[in-house]
């Protein structure tokens, strides 16, 4: 059974929907045939169709809960109570009602009605008045026709509404506490009530605003006047004091706060409003973008309910929508939000005047992110800090020209540019680097448009806008790169001067100009000292040495369209200077050291440790990466919006400081620091690519002169020991974050391992191209001559070139220690020959690496297989002595065929962990019958000028010198490359001491010199030094019968060309001279002619005079 309540709601309904038709065709459809000439009878109309529409949806919900009230009515047992329209859709119902009651005060606020009214004549509404009676209660029948109209779309609804919320009252206390219909039926009676008391206020906020348009003038009705404004709180009802504006009368709407000044009016936007939540009993504070008011009062509860009624009119204009109670709902204190999002105009005074922002804002600034847009075009989109940009920010400086503007994507403190930006301006100028109070300071790069009439590059420091500290300059126009000190936007300090022709220049300048004496090294190793022009041409007192060793020294000059012209003396008696000697001249070393080149790029990842490694710092001192120009418009779409790095998990510093100090074993460190410096969000990883970018700057391109190699292998030794030293800082930082002792310092010593073995290979990779680019050309005569000798080589078929080697022979002769020599009769067959091949392919992979310890890896495998060939042939285990390895090294090089592989050495050497260098100390055994000689010791490399090269050492159980690991294969390698470049491969005279002619690493050196001060860097290499820089060689060794032969050779001495002293275990020294030569030492003799060599036995002790020898 259906209760008599839901008997009274079906006919409530019946009765609303009917009157909803009659207002529609009474009312509001005669009212929209009118045709208003004004703007404010347009705005009018404009309102009423706007009505229409909604009482045509408060019609439609009507009709639909009167049709379920229908159903339920006839069938109560098969539709149940809540399944009522009125209480199922209860929210969307209440809706409908609110949006017609907003519609319909909106055109009461500015008398729609009646102007709409006065359209129609007075006989059309006097025919009309006897159906309004019906629908109004007490109809004045001398009143006018808009406010009959007023009281008959207020009245019905009010009735309506009132009686929604009785009704439902008595049917929730008409069921029981059990009904799952009741908790619906409570809750659409407190929504009916509540929207009784919000239609009363808004009817009284509506006719409230209606009667001050009304007070006020013309003038400021028409500046105030919007249909949806309400009047809130007026000075004149409850009164109160504003300073120190000196407001005449103080009106509240739920939009905005109005000052009165006599006929000018000051409007403060709600949202833009802050209550201070200080309490005063005499005032209260509120804070607007541009100005700071003060509320007084004399008696305390007038400002009491002002205070309350702006903070809940600022909440409400923040929330967007109405709220059912205001009045009555107490005073309860609350405080207005301290951050919003909101747009504003400024205009007053300074720099952000006419400028509209919009963003965040927090007590009355900007404040989070935003965009702040001026009338002239600039804008600037980004992060604000109390009214400043601070932080990341884009703005865009329009210039003269058309749709041009400069870029400028930094961050900023303060209001300027401080930390890392990215500038581009309309120049087609970009900037790259640091700033200080928006100029350029610290590191930065400076980049003109390739299309540039005369392109250049500054990569270096800078100072308060100005280049000064240690730069590179690269002038695109003159084809040259300056590398030097810079001072106030001046080259000032030494400098080089490198151009694209290859010619160096190493000297002084001050104020851009070149001072004193300089020197310059030409492509072709030409050698000029002395002062030079702005062009690089000698000008007064000079030297030049030629390639040959002539020296010209005088005077020089130059003459227009004449070129240069000299007065000096030209010495053609200087002894010819070895090429390899001329052409490894090195520049800039000690005038830029290496641990101050760079501070710019280091300085600021220190301030970033030193600050605790905070996330927010991070862009700003490290660096960013950011969209190019043309997708600037995408950056501020995605600026303006909520930002949130890319991938966060990977960039966060908790997590990279975690990693950091978890992975500290000598594995996972290595495997930490790969990924950190493989990636660009990580700091490491930024630090490494700034780096690598100050490199690419120097060396690449211009920079790409074989007199800057120990330059630029300096520097990256230095990258690697900043990484290092980078690392050791965020290891600090994560082990105080996590509450833990901080690290142990490391010595010197301990430092230096840890960066060669774990740093260094992993950061070479990033300078590899530059930095072997130097190699080569530093290398190229010695590489020319090891690929012609290796072409030659490389035409003899596999059995030929084994027999050229001796491989195919008896290596040593001595029948008497042939139980010594395991491979006295060692014969590669074509078949085993094949097995060699593993041993090419493996030294193959030296230039599949850029790690200096890989391809020293790659030697020694090598080795490894040519001895494990050997033990196949012989069916033993053999441990391969050096005599026996060189041979079987130059049919692998040979066959190898690497290209540059006198560069490939030297990088490996130069870059190679110094712990590696140098030959294994190693003690002398006897072995053999009794009476057998002792043999020699090998000493350690680094005593000056050892009997043993440092790649050479011997095993304890076994009294044969075998190569010293890694460095030992680099080292025999080497020496091969020696061979190479000396020209020195011949076979033993029949009769005489077989073997082959090498130099032996028990004692046997081969020493070619031509009248120099000093030995070549060819046979330097062959002992495992640097050449000497006395004219004066000393070589000591032991005979067989112990007997010390001394050999001095005063170098200086002319027509002593070369000597060859070889030292055997198994038999006495043997002294052959002249010079020894793989093709025939005179021409018409072949390379076995007993006549090239004089054997002389020797004892005791001898000395090598341009006489001959003395005993």
């Amino acid at each position: 059974m259906c209760s008599p309540e839901e008997a009274a709601l079906l006919q409530q309904e019946e009765v609303f929907t009917a009157t909803l038709a009659r207002i529609s065709s009474l009312v509001l459809q005669p009212l929209l045939t009118a045709e208003p000439s004004d703007a404010r009878g347009r705005e009018g109309l404009r309102l009423l169709q706007q009505l229409h529409g909604c009482a045509q949806r408060l019609w439609e919900v009507t009709e639909r809960s009167l049709r379920s009230l229908r159903e339920r009515l006839r069938h109560p047992e098969a539709v149940k109570l809540e399944s009522l329209l009125l209480l199922r859709e209860a929210d969307r119902v209440l809706q409908v009602h609110v949006e017609y009651i907003e519609s319909y005060t909106s055109c009461v606020v500015v008398q729609a009605f009646q102007t709409a009214a006065k359209q129609r004549s007075r006989d059309y509404w006097r025919g009309r008045r006897k159906a309004l009676r019906q629908l109004l209660w007490g109809l004045n029948p001398g009143g006018s026709m808009g406010t009959a109209m007023v009281q008959a779309l207020r009245q019905p609804l009010a009735h309506h509404v009132q009686k929604y919320a009785l009704l439902l009252l008595s049917l929730g206390d008409a069921l029981g506490e059990g009904h799952p219909a009741r908790e619906l039926v409570v809750q659409a009676a407190a929504l009916f009530g509540d929207l009784q008391s919000f239609m009363k206020q808004a009817l009284d906020q509506a006719e409230a605003t209606q009667a001050l348009w009304h007070s006020l003038s013309g003038r400021l009705r028409d500046a105030l006047c919007t249909p949806a404004r309400r009047l809130l709180q007026d000075s004149q009802d409850v009164p109160v004091t504003v300073t120190p504006l000196q407001a005449e009368r103080v009106l509240l709407f739920d939009d905005i706060l109005v000052l009165l000044q006599g006929h000018r009016a000051h409007t403060f936007d709600l949202k833009l409003v802050w209550v201070d939540p200080e309490q005063d009993g005499r005032a209260f504070h509120l804070l607007t973008p541009e100005e700071e008011l003060f509320f007084g009062s004399k008696r305390p509860q007038d400002l009491v309910l002002w205070r309350h009624t702006v903070t809940q009119a600022v909440c409400r204009a923040l929330r967007g929508k109405k709220d059912f109670l205001v009045r009555g709902a107490g005073l309860a204190s609350c405080e207005t939000p301290a951050c919003r999002s909101a747009a504003h105009t400024f205009l007053a005074e300074g720099r952000l005047c006419r400028a509209t922002y919009e963003g965040e804002w927090c007590r009355g600034r900007p404040h989070g992110r935003g965009t702040l847009k001026w009338p002239d075009g600039k804008n600037h989109v980004g992060s604000f800090c109390q009214g400043l940009e601070h932080g990341f920010g884009i703005c865009l400086v329009p210039q003269a020209a058309e749709d041009k503007f400069d870029c400028y994507k930094c961050h900023w403190r303060d209001g300027s540019m401080c930390g890392y930006g990215i500038c581009e301006y309309s120049s087609d100028e970009v900037y790259k680097g640091y700033f200080q109070a928006g100029l350029r300071h610290g590191f930065g790069v400076l980049e003109s448009s390739p299309q540039a009439p005369c392109p250049c590059k500054y990569t270096g420091h800078w100072e308060r806008g100005q280049r000064s500290g240690y730069g590179i300059q690269e002038d695109g126009g003159r084809g040259e790169r300056y590398i030097g000190l810079w001072q106030a936007d001046q080259r000032h300090g030494p400098g080089l001067l490198v151009t694209q022709a290859g010619v160096c220049y190493q000297g002084t300048f001050q104020a851009d100009k070149m001072v004193g004496a300089g020197t310059l090294l030409s492509e072709d190793d030409s050698l000029c000292e002395g002062t030079f022009t702005r062009d690089l041409t000698l000008l007064g007192k000079g030297k030049v040495t030629f390639p040959n060793g002539y020296t010209l020294e005088g005077s020089f000059g130059s003459v227009a369209r004449r070129g240069l012209y000299t007065q000096g003396v030209l010495d053609t008696a200087a002894p010819l200077p070895d090429p390899s000697s001329t052409c490894r001249r090195q520049l800039g070393l000690g005038a830029f050291p290496a641990e101050g080149r760079w501070q710019g790029v280091v300085g600021p990842f220190r301030d970033f440790v030193r600050a605790g490694c905070p996330g927010d710092l991070q862009e700003a001192l490290l660096g960013f990466h950011v969209q190019s120009l043309r997708e600037l418009r995408e950056s501020q779409e995605y600026l303006c919006c909520e930002r949130t790095l890319l991938d966060d998990s990977v960039g966060r510093m908790e997590d990279i400081l975690e990693e950091v100090a978890r992975h500290r074993e000598p594995e996972a460190l290595q495997q930490c620091l790969r990924k950190a410096l493989g990636s660009s969000l990580h700091p490491l990883g930024k630090l490494l690519r700034m780096l690598m970018l100050t490199f690419q700057a120097t060396y690449s391109g211009f920079g790409a002169n074989k007199h800057l190699q120990a330059l630029a292998q300096e520097e990256v030794k230095q990258h690697a020991r900043e990484l290092w030293a980078a690392y050791r800082g965020l290891l600090q930082v994560a082990l105080e974050h996590k509450g833990e002792a901080p690290a142990e310092e490391e010595d010197a010593e301990t430092r230096t391992r840890q960066v060669h073995r774990l740093v260094l290979p992993l950061v070479l990779p990033s300078f590899y191209s530059e930095l072997f680019t130097l190699y080569l050309l530093l290398h190229e005569h010695e590489d020319h001559l090891y690929g012609q000798g290796i072409a030659s080589l490389g035409l003899f078929p596999d059995t030929q070139l084994l027999e050229l080697l001796d491989v195919q022979n008896v290596l040593l002769h001595f029948l008497h220690f042939r139980h010594l020599w395991p491979l006295k009769n060692l014969m590669l067959m074509p078949h085993q020959r094949h097995s060699l091949v593993s041993a090419t392919e493996c030294l193959q992979k030296i230039v599949t690496t850029v790690d200096a310890q890989e391809k020293l890896e790659a030697l020694e495998r090598t080795y490894e297989e040519i001895e494990a060939t050997v033990s196949w042939v012989l069916g033993q285990e053999h441990k391969l002595p050096m005599d026996d390895l060189l041979p079987l090294l130059v049919y692998v090089v040979v066959r190898a065929r690497i290209q540059h592989l006198g560069a490939e050495i030297h990088l490996t050497r130069d870059m190679m962990d110094p712990s590696h260098t140098g030959g294994r100390p190693v003690t002398s055994t006897s072995r053999g019958t009794a009476g057998s000689p002792p043999r020699p010791t090998c000493q350690d490399s680094r005593g000056p000028w050892s009997l043993c090269p440092p790649w050479a050492s011997r095993s304890d159980e076994q009294a044969v010198w075998t190569p010293g690991s890694q460095q030992g294969a680099a080292g025999a390698l080497q020496v091969v490359l020696s061979e190479f470049l000396a020209g020195r491969r011949a076979a033993a005279p029949t009769g005489s001491v077989r073997g082959p002619v090498w130099p032996q690493c028990h004692g046997a050196f081969l020493c070619h010199q031509t009248s120099l001060q000093r030995p070549s860097p060819a046979v330097a290499r062959r002992l495992g030094e640097e050449p000497l820089a006395s004219p004066c060689l000393s070589l000591a060794f032991k005979s067989l019968s112990l007997s010390v032969a001394i050999c001095k050779m005063d170098l200086s001495v002319k027509g002593l060309s070369s000597v060859l002293l070889l030292e055997f275990w198994a038999g006495p020294a043997i002294l052959m001279s002249p010079s020894v030569s793989s093709v025939s030492p005179f021409p018409g003799r072949a390379p076995g002619d007993p006549s090239i060599y004089q054997p002389f036995p020797m004892s005791g002790s001898w000395d090598l005079t341009p006489f001959g020898l003395r005993q």
